[in-house]
């Protein structure tokens, strides 16, 4: 008998299984249940929107004489940005796979261990090789939760309300941006710490949060679609009937049966071979927009925002213990886009909000860029044109996770994300921050209208993509917009091509 090519779908020792655990999770009312999940995985982002929004603002107190660090605030901006990010793709890549193959669970209590140690670390530096050294890893276990967090999220929440949940989730980025703005004012104020001892603090007060969301997830359970696939299937019965139990107890109401029930083959793992036929043969279009989406909202926000700071400080003046106030202001209106805009997604459709949120705000950077070069703004107007094009640019950024996570087989989502994750953010992610650096620290105005005028087009070419390409997902289940790859016909089809 011949034997089958590398990756061929291949029946576990688990056997076939039929359930209808999808269908019954889908037609969950929204609980006290679903609360818990948004906040045991959700909080991340806070830590994300923290790590990063600090970092920039202390920009400028670090390369201060005094500070205890002997670096200079384009390195800050600079390499400790692009390390941080790069850290990231390669955390993503690598949990990513881990997060397929050993589940979501395990995955996101290792990630965020990983963060709050190298976080910890970060806050000892004595110098730049350390400080850089933490920088990258602290990343790597942020880039971890990426992928496990989003897949988690999908799994978990009813498809009529994945969308909003999303986006909401991934948004809330910017409540830690808040958090970082606000207390970088009052940890670089030298009436109160030494300066090398503010920005320190910091940092420590980040491993705090950590400590208490790591306690708070404790209680999220697994993904009962990972469970039945990977050969749980009495796993995930008992914990979805347990859910079912809890909920019906809470609204005094029995539930309805569900309707739609899935046959797979339980298998123990996907090989890379078979993930990437599946993502770029299988679905190429999907595969493309993703691309897009990816590096559209990793140059805009990781190239953009990660100087605001210096921008302020360089062009106008702004003093490096000020510029969080004005961050803290930019960091709301980012948050609002995605709670105004998220239920949108799941009503009119991600077809028309990615394209239009992305298509928006890139046409209105055009036009602060524009102003800026007349030099017809302050730090004030410049402060109030960013707000209104990050509302827009936070629901398309956030969306991006959202379409990459639920587009692609059950089997391959969390290094689905991992991987457009990575290849976006490399493409204008590391470069963002080392190029912007050199733009913004020059000085010329011209300069950083180009850095503006680059992120811009790159979110109106992407929202052109989304505008043809972006799928129908809204209230469908994951198993409607992509059967999983164990699913008996797709098997069965799979082996018989072979």
């Amino acid at each position: 008998m011949a034997t089958p090519p590398p990756d061929t779908p291949q029946p576990s020792s688990g056997g076939t299984l039929t359930t209808d655990v999808p269908a019954r999770l889908d037609r969950l009312p929204w609980s006290r249940w679903h609360w818990m999940i948004v906040v045991g995985l959700g909080t991340v982002w806070i830590l994300d929107g923290l790590e990063v929004t600090t970092v920039g603002n202390i920009a400028g107190r670090l390369s201060e004489d005094g500070s205890g660090l002997s670096v200079t605030s384009a390195q800050i901006t600079g390499i400790a940005a692009a390390l941080y990010v790069a850290g990231a793709c390669a955390g993503a890549l690598f949990f990513g796979w881990l997060t397929d193959r050993y589940g979501r669970k395990k995955l996101f209590m290792v990630t965020l261990a990983m963060y709050l140690t190298a976080t910890a670390m970060t806050a000892l530096s004595f110098a730049p090789w350390w400080f850089f050294t933490f920088r990258f890893l602290t990343g790597f276990g942020i880039g971890g939760e990426y992928a496990a967090i989003n897949s988690a999220i999908d799994e978990l929440i009813p498809s009529r309300f994945r969308g909003r949940v999303d986006l909401i989730i991934n948004g809330s980025y910017w409540l830690g941006a808040i958090g970082g703005s606000l207390l970088s004012i009052v940890m670089l104020n030298t009436d109160i710490f030494p300066k090398n001892v503010g920005w320190r603090l910091t940092f420590a007060l980040g491993v705090v949060l950590g400590l208490v969301i790591l306690l708070v997830r404790r209680h999220v359970p697994e993904s009962p679609r990972w469970q039945f696939i990977h050969g749980q299937g009495d796993e995930a019965e008992g914990l979805v009937s347990s859910v079912e139990k809890e909920i019906e107890e809470e609204k005094g109401a029995r539930l309805p049966p569900a309707k739609a029930k899935i046959t797979i083959h339980q298998r123990a793992s996907v090989g890379f071979g078979l993930i990437a036929r599946t993502v770029f043969r299988k679905y190429p279009r999907r595969a493309v927009l993703s691309l897009s989406l990816f590096i559209g909202q990793a140059f805009l926000y990781n190239a953009i925002t990660f100087g605001f700071g210096s921008i302020l400080t360089t062009f106008f003046d702004v003093p490096t213990g000020n510029t969080g106030y004005y961050f803290a202001v930019i960091a709301a209106g980012n948050f609002l886009g995605p709670l105004l805009l998220g239920p949108l997604f799941d009503t009119l459709g991600r077809r028309v909000m990615i394209s239009s949120t992305y298509l928006l705000s890139g046409i209105l950077l055009f036009g602060t860029a524009w102003l800026f070069d007349r030099g017809s703004l302050n730090a004030t107007t410049m402060t109030a044109c960013w707000c209104v094009v990050l509302f827009f640019a936070s629901a398309g950024a956030s969306s991006a996770y959202l379409t990459v996570s639920e587009i692609f087989p059950m089997e391959t989502r969390a290094m689905a994300i991992a991987f457009f994750y990575a290849i976006g953010t490399a493409a204008g992610g590391i470069s963002g921050p080392l190029v912007f650096a050199d733009l913004t620290k020059s000085g010329v105005v011209g300069d950083t209208v180009l850095a503006f005028e680059i992120g811009a087009s790159l979110m109106c070419a992407a929202g052109l993509v989304a505008a043809f390409l972006a799928v129908r997902a809204e209230r469908r289940g994951l198993e409607d917009i992509a059967a999983p790859l164990s699913t008996v016909e797709e098997e069965a089809t799979s082996v018989s091509a072979a």
